[in-house]
This record gives structure tokens, C-alpha cells and sequence, in this order.
């Protein structure tokens, strides 16, 4: 894959928190921490996109909900 150089602006708390996972060995660099939040994002965008063409318009809360507990998927407090 092609690759791009970007500059971005980030809360301090996200650069350390890449930072650390560098260190811990949990992420190749900062790029590559970086480029994995951004796709898995632009999944969550897809698939949020796909539910709703499914249902004509955001798929109902409660179905959602029920979705996110079947997956075992905890939901943040900015996500959406």
C-alpha cells in the first residue's frame, strides 16, 4: 500500500497513549497506531452506513443496542 506523510493535530493524552503502546511493543510506530484507529473508524463508518441503506435511515437504538450487546462491543462515550 501506498503510503502518504500527513500532518495531524492530536490531544496530547492520544500521542502518549500511542506512545506507550510503541514502548509496550503493542504497535510497530506511531504511524502504524495512527493508520489502524483511522480504518477501524472507516469500518465502523461503512458498517454503520450499510445498517442504514438496510433500514432505509439509522438502524432503531434499541436494535442497536442489542447489536453492540450480542457483539460484546462496549460503547464509548464519543462513539456513535
Amino acid at each position: 500500500m501506498r503510503t502518504e506523510r500527513v500532518t495531524v493535530s492530536l490531544p496530547a493524552e492520544l500521542v502518549a497513549e500511542a506512545r506507550n503502546a510503541v514502548r509496550r511493543g503493542t504497535a510497530r510506530s506511531i504511524s502504524s497506531y495512527i493508520a489502524e484507529a483511522v480504518s477501524a473508524r472507516q469500518m465502523r463508518d461503512r458498517s454503520l452506513a450499510a445498517l442504514a441503506d438496510l433500514y432505509g435511515g439509522p438502524p432503531p437504538p434499541d436494535e442497536l443496542a442489542e447489536a453492540r450487546r450480542t457483539l460484546r462491543l462496549v460503547r464509548r462515550a464519543a462513539a456513535v
